[in-house]
């Protein structure tokens, strides 16, 4: 929501992962807020993101937009003015559980102290592989 602990972890995590899977060059990953806070760094990751927040036009720009709650995506979704297909919630490329129908939130780490950014962490690094795999099909798709 804020840009200040999940989404700058989400895209610090992602773009490690899509670097060491030598896809940097195909994959371009971003962290966007929405609403209006402050980015702050968490551990072990390069977070290279500023604050800002998502706009429509990223919502048109970006071939895949993940939000890490409902709250999120419900805002994602009232923003952007087309196919909703590349809104999705991290929670749905976590292997092993009902994803389609009842995608996981991560939960903000800000209330669940050191444990609740090792969770957010452990959430992204699970849903990471299937998510350069959906980038990688819209890549061959396009």
């Amino acid at each position: 929501m804020g840009n200040i602990c999940r989404s700058p972890t989400g895209e610090g995590v992602f773009r490690r992962y899509v670097d060491v899977q030598g896809k940097v060059e195909s994959i371009q990953v971003d962290s966007a807020s929405t609403a209006a806070y402050a980015k702050r760094r968490r551990r072990g990751y390069r977070l290279e993101s500023v604050a800002r927040l998502v706009t429509s036009e990223d919502l048109g720009h970006f071939d895949l937009v993940v939000a890490m709650d409902r709250d999120n995506y419900d805002d994602l979704v009232l923003l952007h003015e087309g196919d909703l297909a590349n809104i999705k919630m991290l929670g749905e490329f976590i292997p092993g559980i009902d994803t389609i129908t009842n995608p996981p939130s991560v939960p903000d780490p800000y209330y669940g102290g050191v444990d609740g950014f090792e969770q957010v962490i452990d959430m992204i690094e699970r849903a990471r592989p299937a998510m350069l795999d959906h980038c990688l099909s819209l890549l061959a798709n396009s």
